[in-house]
C-alpha cells in the first residue's frame, strides 16, 4: 500500500511540475539567475550526518539544477558555494568543504555542456583550491552552454574593493592623474571590472534554507535583481521549487529602481 501511495504521489508530482512549466510566459523568464545554496548542515544535521555529507548532497544537486535552468533557457548562472567569512571556519570543517567544491566543479566541467567561470578572490583560497577553479575554466572555455559563475572566496564588499583597485592600476599604468579619473569616473567603470563583467545582471536571486538576506552576495550586480526565498534546504530544493520562484518572478512587475 505504502508503495502505491509513493507511486501516486510521484505522478502527481510529475503532472504538476508539467502544467507548471507549460504555464510559465517564457519572454518573462530570467535570463541570469543567481543561487544561495544554503543549508546544506542543517540538511545534514536534520539527516544525523556530518556537514560533510550536507556539503557532498549539496554538490549533487548542482548539476541537476543547472539541467532545469538549461530547460528554461536560462543563459547565465552564478552560485555561491563559499563566502570570505567561510574562508575562516575550523580546518577540519574548511577542508572537506574545499575539496567537494573542488570535485564538484571539476566534474560540472567534465560533462562538456557549461562553461565554468570561477568568480571571487583566488588569492585568498589555499593553492589547490585556486588551480582546481582555474583548470575547471581552462577545460570548459570551448563549451557553449550556458556559462556557470561558482563564487568561492566570493564577498560582495570585497568584489567591489577588487574592483576599485584594478581600475586604479589600469588607470595608473596609463598615465591618468587622479583628478582626472575622478572626473570621468563612472558605474560603468566600476563594473567593467567587476568579477562578473561582460555579463548581465541577475534577474533573479534566489536563496534556500528560509534565511531572507544577501549577505552581500553580488551586492553590486544585484541593485534592481527580483529574490526568492526559499524554506527548502538546498540539498531538498526540487525542480518544483525552481519553476515556482521563475512564477514568482513572472508575474513581477520589474521597476528597475523607477
Amino acid at each position: 500500500m505504502g508503495r502505491v501511495k509513493t507511486l501516486i504521489g510521484d505522478i502527481a508530482y510529475d503532472l504538476y511540475g508539467h502544467r507548471l512549466a507549460h504555464r510559465l510566459p517564457k519572454e518573462q523568464l530570467p535570463h541570469h539567475v543567481g543561487v544561495i545554496l544554503d543549508g546544506n548542515r542543517r540538511w545534514a544535521a536534520g539527516q544525523g550526518s556530518s556537514s560533510e555529507h550536507g556539503h557532498r548532497a549539496g554538490g549533487a544537486k548542482i548539476a541537476e539544477f543547472l539541467t532545469w535552468c538549461e530547460e528554461v533557457d536560462v543563459e547565465v548562472v552564478t552560485l555561491w558555494l563559499l563566502s570570505t567569512d567561510n574562508l575562516a571556519r575550523k580546518p577540519e570543517e574548511l577542508e572537506p568543504l574545499l575539496q567537494v567544491i573542488e570535485n564538484t566543479v571539476a566534474a560540472l566541467a567534465e560533462t562538456g555542456r557549461w562553461r565554468i567561470n570561477p568568480v571571487g578572490s583566488l588569492a585568498l583560497l589555499p593553492q589547490h583550491t585556486a588551480d582546481a577553479l582555474s583548470q575547471a575554466q581552462d577545460k570548459s572555455g570551448s563549451n557553449t552552454g550556458l556559462i556557470v559563475n561558482v563564487a568561492v572566496g566570493y564577498g560582495g564588499r570585497r568584489e567591489v574593493v577588487d574592483a576599485v583597485k584594478s581600475l586604479l592600476q589600469e588607470h595608473a599604468a596609463a598615465g591618468t592623474s587622479l583628478d582626472e579619473l575622478a572626473n570621468m569616473l563612472d558605474l560603468e567603470h566600476i563594473a567593467d571590472h567587476l568579477y562578473t563583467k561582460g555579463q548581465p545582471d541577475p534577474d533573479l536571486v534566489i536563496r534556500t534554507s528560509g534565511e531572507q538576506r544577501l549577505s552581500g552576495f553580488l551586492l553590486w550586480q544585484s541593485a534592481h535583481s527580483e529574490f526568492y526565498f526559499c524554506e527548502a534546504y538546498w540539498p531538498n530544493f526540487r525542480k518544483i521549487d525552481f519553476l515556482r520562484a521563475l512564477r514568482a518572478f513572472a508575474v513581477r512587475n520589474r521597476r528597475f529602481g523607477t
